[in-house]
């Protein structure tokens, strides 16, 4: 069973019907002590980083999360689900040198697009909404089967940086390039929705319902 978390952030029905449109049995998961029970967890999220952190305080998932991911079994991040995987964001803080903290998972921090691309360059327009491209590493198996240069839709104006390379598991390029996808682990993340993102999305749905647990990443890395 994969259950779906619902703190208070997330966009469920949508991303609930997207698993069941692949086969899964899905369903949301309100209750810190259910998430022990799930073959599967996906976090998603919508909204603001330091809200996103004060709502799974406040229903005790975020220490529900942890031990979850403790337990070495699958878990999806989706949008603000991804960033809340990281150490740190910019979103949200009072000043630039006291980022509001994560789960700190992943190490890395989250930070906003820059509309402004230097001399000669066309302004940004953040939040970046829409369709757009994503490259992925080989051998990353949320990406079986798809063909490359496949498109995405994406609604966001901050973006993750990982601190090891070898996390990003995909980029997409938006003014430059940035990571749009990780994977470490039993841990893999997308910043962009794929339950809105049509064939391309439910594929990468159904590898992560039937495929996620088959290729650990290197233990080395990291």
């Amino acid at each position: 069973m994969i259950g779906i978390l619902d703190y208070g952030m997330g966009n469920l029905r949508s991303v609930q019907k997207a698993l069941q449109r692949v086969g899964a049995e899905a369903q949301t998961i309100g209750r810190p002590e259910a998430v022990a029970l799930c073959d599967r967890v996906v976090l998603p999220g919508v909204g603001a980083f330091a809200d996103g952190m004060a709502h799974l305080r406040a229903t005790g998932m975020d220490q529900a999360v942890l031990d979850y991911i403790a337990t070495g079994r699958p878990l999806m991040g989706i949008c603000l689900g991804m960033q809340l995987l990281f150490g740190a964001s910019q979103e949200g803080a009072t000043e630039a040198s006291q980022p509001v903290p994560g789960l700190g998972v992943l190490p890395g921090r989250v930070v906003r697009f820059e509309e402004d691309q230097g001399p000669g360059q066309a302004r940004l327009k953040v939040p970046h909404m829409g369709w757009n491209r994503i490259d992925w590493q080989s051998g990353t198996a949320l990406f079986d089967g798809l063909t490359p240069g496949g498109h995405v839709y994406f609604v966001h104006a901050y973006y993750c940086q990982p601190e090891h390379p070898a996390d990003t598991a995909a980029t997409t390029t938006y003014g430059r390039p940035f990571c749009s996808a990780v994977h470490r682990d039993n841990i893999w993340a997308t910043q962009f929705h794929p339950e809105k993102s049509q064939q391309v999305g439910l594929r990468i749905l159904k590898n992560f319902v039937e495929r996620a647990a088959d290729r650990p990443s290197d233990p080395s890395t990291g």
